[in-house]
């Protein structure tokens, strides 16, 4: 399943036809909701059902395409299978009970209810609402897929503008030539990651450089009057800048993550649970800025569309082992330095980043040398053709 994303180019008043089925799909969703709170053993077709009483119930809600409501049901469903789920892992803290939307941005369609034009440059929606015809702004090319691999259309609401994107059930390959170098990265806050050759990227901190702009936006919105138009706007300026930062995140992990698989076969990370390190409210703010979770998502994907193999191994003293002789030297956040009596000096990140390679290639089953690691060279990096690897080529963890 491949996603591409267009931005709606229609008029004012299409725009707040949008903004109505939104509020519809937000209401279905709501009314699903409690409809499973009100009674026992609700299954997805309870929901179903649910669905066409209320487009009965309330005209408006019936110029919501029938599947449209249906992918709003679907919504609810699945936010309760996700609590029952974590119930049953017995999760710590919240299990993340349902809970009604309150400002929803999107409307989701299936295969009806919608039209592509025959350029596929302009989407027609087809509904009772009748928003007309949008013109369809991007670079992808829809010509390269046939309407029935097009399963779903979402349409979203931005501080910017109304987007739609379009789920196509195709799979993505790619083919490069394969480099022979496995890599290990240990992300960090100094520096966005380091990896076993001890070469490092920098943490671009997005953030933190717009955090000057985003509070006096901030202060701007709250001098406002409250139901103002002049807050309406000041509070769409400060959503534009808030999602510049997120976009600019977005393409630095996927631009890293990149060049990361493509230069590699094989590569290990640390799988570190990110809401938990969050609670450190003195480093709260800079982890989140770093974004680890989305790099690290990205990775593995493009792990699979380029057939890299792409492991994640606990971190557990990762920072505290030698990577020489194994040996555990205890060291503080602060001491940046790692120096084993063995006479290895290595930065911290950089011995890190060597104990996270070492413990992936031994689960991936690459055999190891006396020294209880892989074969890594001097400068960090193992040559996968020297080494006999028994795991399959297609990424796991």
């Amino acid at each position: 399943m491949i996603v591409l994303e267009f931005k709606l180019k229609g008029k004012p008043h299409q725009y707040r036809v949008i903004d109505d089925m939104i509020r519809t799909a937000q209401f279905i969703r709501n009314k699903a909701l409690r409809y499973w709170m009100d009674n026992q053993n609700v299954k997805l077709s309870d929901l179903y059902k649910q669905c066409a009483v209320l487009a009965k119930e309330f005209e408006w809600a019936g110029k919501l395409n029938s599947m449209a409501r249906q992918a709003s049901a679907e919504r609810t469903i699945f936010a309760i299978q996700r609590f029952f789920a974590n119930c049953k892992a017995n999760k710590p803290g919240k299990k993340g009970y349902p809970q009604f939307k309150k400002s929803a941005r999107s409307v989701e369609y299936k295969t009806s209810g919608w039209r592509l034009s025959s350029d596929k440059r302009s989407l027609t929606f087809t509904d009772g609402f009748a928003a007309g015809t949008f013109k369809l702004i991007g670079s992808r090319d829809l010509h390269f897929y046939a309407q029935t691999e097009i399963k779903r259309v979402r349409v979203i609401r931005r501080a910017d503008g109304y987007y739609t994107q379009f789920c196509i059930n195709v799979e993505r390959t790619e083919e490069v030539a394969p480099t022979g170098k496995a890599i290990g990265l240990d992300v960090g806050l100094n520096y966005f990651y380091t990896d076993s050759t001890g070469a490092t990227i920098a943490n671009p901190r997005y953030l933190r450089k717009s955090e000057k702009a985003l509070k006096r936006a901030q202060r701007r919105v709250s001098k406002m009057k409250l139901g103002s138009a002049n807050r309406k706007k000041a509070m769409n300026k400060l959503g534009r800048k808030h999602l510049k930062v997120s976009r600019q995140r977005k393409d630095f992990a996927i631009k890293t993550a990149l060049c990361v698989v493509k230069s590699s076969d094989f590569i290990a990370y640390e799988d570190l649970q990110v809401k938990n390190l969050v609670k450190n409210h003195k480093l709260a703010k800079s982890i989140s800025d770093a974004a680890w979770s989305s790099f690290t998502d990205w990775l593995q994907y493009l792990g699979r569309v380029y057939g890299k193999t792409v492991i994640a191994v606990a971190p557990q003293y990762t920072s505290q082992d030698c990577s020489g002789c194994g040996t555990r030297v205890k060291k503080s956040l602060s001491q940046r330095t790692h120096t084993c009596s063995c006479g290895t000096v290595l930065d911290r990140d950089h011995n890190a980043a060597l104990n996270i390679l070492a413990k992936a290639l031994r689960r991936a089953g690459v055999e190891l040398n006396t020294a209880g690691h892989a074969g890594i060279n001097a400068w960090g990096q193992t040559d996968l053709y020297s080494l006999v690897v028994t795991s399959t080529s297609k990424p796991t963890g």
